[in-house]
């Protein structure tokens, strides 16, 4: 199914949106009676929709669990030795905290960017957008310069309009219509292992920091103040069409529920 291209005057700007398609794709090598992987797609970028399953836990929860990852789970290839590494995101969100107030209440259909950086590199640097569509997330991303990254910092939008992105086009229209502009700084701590049948990508995430009202994710003096009790773990669980069973039988953890942890909406207790 194609949507229309189409542009709309919006106090006198004229607002490009890229071309999208809609579509259901199959896993490579999977079988066709399988269930079919859905997935979204703006010109040639296409989205996977996937499971995400969210638990908090405490460190000694956190310790037992990776003794057990470890035995059976390969690290992240971007990791090191002992498989961590640091994430610096800058979230958007608009002055009336639309995104705020739509993960509060809890609202089925809806998306948030990041520019995202790991452990301060500035020479990898990416605006994402993740989305959440019927309980599955799916997740596009586009290369950012540090000069791109730094014009988005002070606000500046225009330079996207030229760049032939589906990606920084949207964002583009919805910093204009929408208002949406860079204003939160998280950062943590995560630990990754990755299990290929299945595409399951396991994550515990701890030590989680925000950056009150600075922007600037190459600043090694910038301010910050924890966004969670330091004693708590996030466990994600991320996979396909199926969940393998030796992936549950693992990251089964007695007395632990799921629950829908927000780090963006963590860091947003200070204002």
């Amino acid at each position: 199914m194609m949507i229309k291209k189409w542009r709309q005057k919006k106090n006198g700007i004229d607002l490009p949106v890229p071309e999208q398609k809609c579509s259901t794709q199959m896993s490579p090598g999977r079988n066709p009676a399988d269930v079919p992987k859905l997935s979204c797609s703006g010109q040639n970028q296409a989205v996977a929709l996937r499971h995400e399953l969210k638990h908090t836990m405490n460190p000694a929860d956190c310790c037992a669990l990776r003794a057990k990852l470890h035995l059976f789970f390969a690290y992240d290839d971007h990791a090191d030795a002992n498989g961590k590494y640091r994430i610096q995101s800058l979230y958007f969100d608009n002055p009336d905290n639309m995104v705020l107030r739509q993960k509060l209440d809890g609202v089925n259909n809806r998306e948030k960017f990041r520019i995202r950086c790991y452990n301060n590199d500035p020479g990898f640097i990416r605006l994402e957008k993740k989305s959440k569509i019927n309980g599955l997330c799916g997740k596009q991303a586009a290369m950012l310069t540090r000069e791109e990254c730094e014009y988005l910092i002070r606000g500046d939008s225009q330079w996207m309009r030229e760049s032939g992105n589906p990606l920084l086009l949207e964002l583009y229209t919805k910093m204009q219509y929408q208002m949406l502009r860079p204003g939160t700084v998280v950062d943590y701590e995560r630990v990754a292992y990755v299990y290929r049948p299945g595409n399951v990508r396991i994550t515990l995430d701890s030590h989680m920091q925000t950056g009150l009202a600075g922007k600037d994710l190459f600043n090694p003096d910038l301010p910050v103040l924890a966004a969670c009790r330091p004693d708590i773990v996030i466990l994600e669980v991320k996979y396909d069409d199926f969940l393998p069973d030796p992936v549950a039988d693992i990251v089964r953890i007695p007395n632990r529920r799921q629950s829908p942890f927000s780090k963006y909406a963590a860091a947003r207790i200070y204002g």
